[in-house]
């Protein structure tokens, strides 16, 4: 099989401190959305801003880390890869939902902690 790439390299704003959490087998677990912002003008000179969401969730170390250190409207750069989960809930139905699995974070806001 040929090797591909997936990677995701993000700077943005953190909506809500993060939720951690321990799935069934114990393993640490930390997510939160993130926002980026961007802006450009049009060729006939109006402005536009537009807000981008981001699912967050790191594993393990990094999830004590994200707990320990992130709150909402901290900036943050976050690498990782593009996974998508998929599920069936209760009722029969299926549901999807895409995420970045963080493999290295960096908290860019400056706090008194760092």
């Amino acid at each position: 099989m040929q090797k591909g790439l997936n990677k995701v390299m993000l700077i943005g704003w953190v909506d809500a401190d993060p939720e951690l959490r321990h799935t069934p087998t114990g393993r640490l677990v930390a997510s939160f959305s993130l926002a980026t912002a961007r802006s450009w003008v049009s060729s006939e000179g109006k402005q536009y801003d537009e807000t981008e969401w981001f699912n967050i969730v790191a594993w393990g170390g990094l999830a004590e880390l994200c707990d320990k250190r992130l709150e909402k409207d901290h900036q943050v750069y976050v690498e990782g890869r593009l996974q998508t989960r998929r599920w069936e809930d209760a009722n029969g139905r299926i549901h999807f939902r895409t995420e970045v699995v963080a493999h290295e974070l960096i908290v860019l806001t400056d706090t008194d902690e760092f």
